[in-house]
């Protein structure tokens, strides 16, 4: 993998909480803070990008055992995307800050509110889950206010430069509801039914096994399965958890009984496939999910409803906003240093 890599996958590890940062050659540690891009100056650094990215490293690694081509060409696609959102990003706040010397400013309570918002939305109302979930990103409330600012000041400017945008017409703020409600659902009370056969990275009965034997393992099994062998039967022979005399076969697990990334993998799957081998510090796993029965959907309150008419307008307004982008990067000295 080109080195250059290298800084945003061990920063967005870090900020995943799976690994420390990747060794580089000679035995030292990569610089996971270094510089991936500048804009009129300003740094975004290969933490930042990997601290987004961290989700989808952690999905990918699951995902793809033995890494390859299109681990690669999958990572770099995601890193490309969340740089230049952050390039964007800083670029309307550039344009902030001019405002913010003739007196204009975002004020903390605001903030505050918006925080207490997604607590409250997000976890349950609890301050110490959101502490939780930023130790894991090892990031701090600070930043994680400064973030917060910084979206809700973007999202202000995006608003005000594209105010007289056409309104809604009428069914175009349900149908838009309809076509994303699904994203918006409680996904903690997503449940599932899925078969496993669980491969150890070292079988305690084999002392000449390896990860990479067990792995070629998992990968044979997954293949016969896919040829057309039965699940049930060659989870009884080869899987190695609690659920291998039942053929592997789990039913009304919560979507939070699972790590986040097994649980993106298996409920973004259709019904039937056969999913992996994936890869977790333990082992390997190959699935098969048999039902799917995700949480319900929010009614299309007035908070959801103001939500789905910013999102038509900014449909509506998308070739103009690229257009404002496009001049302000033609007025900005933007030089992104990982490729």
């Amino acid at each position: 993998m080109n080195r250059l890599w290298l800084p945003l996958i061990a920063a967005a590890q870090m900020a995943s909480a799976q690994q420390a940062p990747a060794p580089a050659q000679g035995g030292g540690l990569v610089e996971v803070n270094r510089i991936a891009a500048t804009v009129n100056g300003s740094p975004i650094t290969a933490k930042e990008v990997g601290i987004m990215l961290g989700p989808e490293i952690s999905r990918l690694m699951a995902e793809f055992p033995r890494r390859g081509p299109e681990f690669e060409r999958q990572v770099k696609e995601a890193s490309d995307r969340i740089l230049q959102e952050l390039i964007d990003r800083e670029l309307i706040m550039s344009e902030f800050r001019k405002r913010e010397t003739k007196g204009a400013h975002l004020p903390q309570r605001v903030v505050d509110q918006e925080i207490k918002r997604q607590v409250t939305t997000l976890y349950g109302g609890s301050y110490e889950k959101l502490r939780e979930e930023l130790a894991k990103a090892r990031m701090s409330m600070a930043s994680y206010e400064e973030l917060t600012r910084e979206k809700m000041i973007v999202q202000a400017m995006r608003q005000e430069k594209f105010k007289d945008a056409p309104p809604p017409l009428p069914g175009e703020i349900q149908g838009e509801f309809e076509k994303v409600k699904d994203t918006l659902r409680d996904t903690n009370k997503d449940v599932l039914d899925y078969r496993k056969i669980f491969i150890p990275r070292i079988d305690p009965a084999n002392p000449l096994s390896t990860p990479d034997t067990q792995l070629a393992l998992a990968e044979q099994i997954a293949k016969e399965i896919r040829d057309g062998a039965d699940f049930a039967e060659l989870a009884k022979k080869n899987s190695q958890d609690a659920f291998a005399a039942e053929g592997g076969l789990q039913k009304e697990v919560p979507r939070t009984d699972l790590s986040p990334e097994f649980a993106a993998i298996l409920f973004d799957s259709e019904v039937g496939a056969v999913i992996g081998p994936l890869e977790d510090p333990a082992g390997f796993t190959v699935a098969k999910v048999e039902r799917i029965q995700k949480g319900p959907a929010p009614a299309l309150t007035n908070e959801i409803r103001e939500l789905m008419d910013q999102r038509v307008r900014a449909r509506k307004t998308a070739e103009r906003y690229d257009e404002w982008i496009a001049d302000l990067r033609r007025r900005a000295v933007i030089d992104i240093k990982i490729r």
